[in-house]
């Protein structure tokens, strides 16, 4: 496997700090500026919203840059975003500094996914995009409760300022190692559009915004979650995101790993079945805190198995089109984000915390059901 996709994954990462990060400092920002759960959730949904509106759109216009000199232009406006966040004392320019910073996350984010399966031999491409979406997943086990314990010592701004400090070495690494990488050749416009119609590839797409959407309904509020049904103390909390954050770089793995084993299809179907159950069965599960915890710690495990396995499908079903199709994917997947942490954010203002997890729960069976009408279209 080409060396250069661990770089990639340390961008994702960097990027998923940033999306992530506000769900550990909930309560914290809501505190602080005055405003309840929902409003700060809304810093998620709009910023997964932003990330799926921007990402297709910048990936098109900025097709003809070279790769490594794109990477150095976004990272220095996505460490601008952030430094806007620290010295932000307004819930409206912190609103507007995610929503930049999301335009930025969502062009990075779908860079380092195409690039990951273009300098990737076929025979490693789901699991080369797994640890390309590791990155993410590594940002809950070292960045989430790192985050959440440094807001509570000095402040929920200061794991901002932590990220645009790792974002300026970053770019000081990607200078120094990213080699010259040339962009694909540019398909036209009509093309695009052309290949964006396909009624299978469409149901794909439909698959990760539905999933998110289940997902988001919880994890937007895992923290009061846990919270209400185990009541953590701040310290423990963040062991407990600790503990949640290696079961999702296990899952991310792994989705990569069965999926070149056994098939995208296949891993699609067992993912989307065992996450279905364990989400739903979660607040169920109260009545023993082993039983509990193993299926949130299960729950996580899954959560980071699908993608790599949709991605690597999208790539063998669309190869002269995939990069139009990853990018429109991840936005795909941040739609649902934004939907989840909206829909969730209605049911803990209004109703109980643990309703987000049989809601999420009913949202992801449907995921399995278009998944499984899209693989019989696909055999047609």
């Amino acid at each position: 496997m080409d060396k250069r996709i661990y770089l990639l994954s340390i961008i994702t990462f960097i990027v998923g700090l940033v999306e992530l990060v506000i769900g550990g400092l909930l309560p914290l920002i809501a505190e602080d500026l005055n405003i309840t759960y929902g409003q700060v959730g809304s810093l998620i949904s709009m910023f997964s919203l932003s990330f799926a509106l921007s990402g297709p759109i910048l990936l098109s216009l900025t097709s003809k840059i070279e790769r490594k000199k794109l990477f150095l232009i976004v990272l220095f406006i996505f460490f601008v975003t952030n430094i806007i966040i620290v010295f932000s004392n307004m819930f409206i320019f912190l609103m507007a500094a995610r929503i930049l910073s999301a335009m930025c996350a969502s062009l990075l984010v779908s860079l380092c996914m195409t690039i990951a399966s273009q300098i990737s031999d076929d025979s490693y491409t789901a699991r080369a995009i797994g640890l390309v979406l590791m990155g993410v997943s590594a940002s809950l086990v070292f960045g989430v409760p790192f985050s959440l314990w440094l807001g509570s010592a000095l402040g929920w701004r200061a794991p901002f300022l932590f990220i645009a400090i790792l974002t300026l070495l970053l770019m000081l690494i990607v200078f120094l190692v990213l080699g010259t990488i040339e962009p694909k050749n540019n398909l036209p416009l009509k093309a695009q559009l052309k290949a964006i119609k396909d009624k299978k590839i469409l149901l794909i797409h439909a698959i990760s915004i539905i999933f998110f959407t289940g997902h988001m309904t919880l994890y937007a509020y895992l923290t009061p979650f846990l919270q209400s049904t185990l009541h953590l103390s701040e310290k423990s909390l963040s062991l407990m995101y600790l503990v949640i954050g290696l079961f999702s770089i296990m899952g991310s793995l792994l989705g990569g790993y069965f999926t070149d084993r056994i098939s995208a299809k296949r891993t699609v179907i067992i993912v989307l079945s065992l996450f279905t159950i364990t989400i739903a069965a979660i607040p169920l599960l109260k009545f023993s805190v082993v039983l509990f915890i193993g299926a949130i710690l299960l729950w996580s495990l899954l959560s980071w198995s699908l993608q790599p396995a949709i991605q690597s499908y999208i790539v063998s079903c669309a190869k002269t089109t995939s990069d139009i199709h990853q990018s429109l994917n991840n936005s795909g997947s941040h739609i649902g984000m934004a939907l989840g942490t909206t829909i969730g954010g209605t049911l803990i203002d209004s109703y109980f915390v643990e309703l987000n997890a049989i809601i999420g729960g009913t949202i992801t069976c449907m995921a399995l059901i278009v998944a499984i009408i899209s693989f019989k279209l696909h055999k047609n």
